[in-house]
């Protein structure tokens, strides 16, 4: 289903790029597909759902409809093209920092980061 899904959204994608999407739309479009993508290998039935789920233009409207004041964040795009294909639905987003990565070497890198839940600072 998830090889499906993929191949829906890109056809999709690639119909809207064709339709020459506003400018909201085209600022977004990579993003939000590259995100659904992700999500849509991440879950068999979010996949399943976009796959069955109406079109990426579609979805794109939905996500453009959150726009308030010009803009909009990353997070928040995301959340609604995940609402569009699975209403319910929400995103988790982990961040982190490593404080020592300008003078690490990249194959004796460790794991001494923070973490940032972006939801706490809504």
């Amino acid at each position: 289903m998830t090889a499906l899904a993929l191949q829906k959204l890109a056809h999709d994608r690639e119909a809207l790029i064709k339709g020459k999407p506003d400018k909201y739309v085209s600022a977004m479009q990579d993003a939000v597909y590259q995100a659904l993508a992700d999500f849509c290998r991440q879950d068999g039935e979010f996949a399943q759902a976009v796959y069955q789920g109406g079109s990426f233009a579609d979805c794109m409207k939905a996500v453009t409809k959150g726009i308030k004041n010009g803009s909009i964040s990353d997070l928040d795009a995301y959340r609604l093209a995940v609402q569009f294909y699975f209403p319910g639905a929400d995103i988790r987003c982990q961040m982190s920092v490593n404080l020592c990565a300008s003078v690490e070497q990249p194959e004796t890198a460790t794991d001494k980061s923070l973490v940032l839940d972006l939801f706490d600072l809504m």
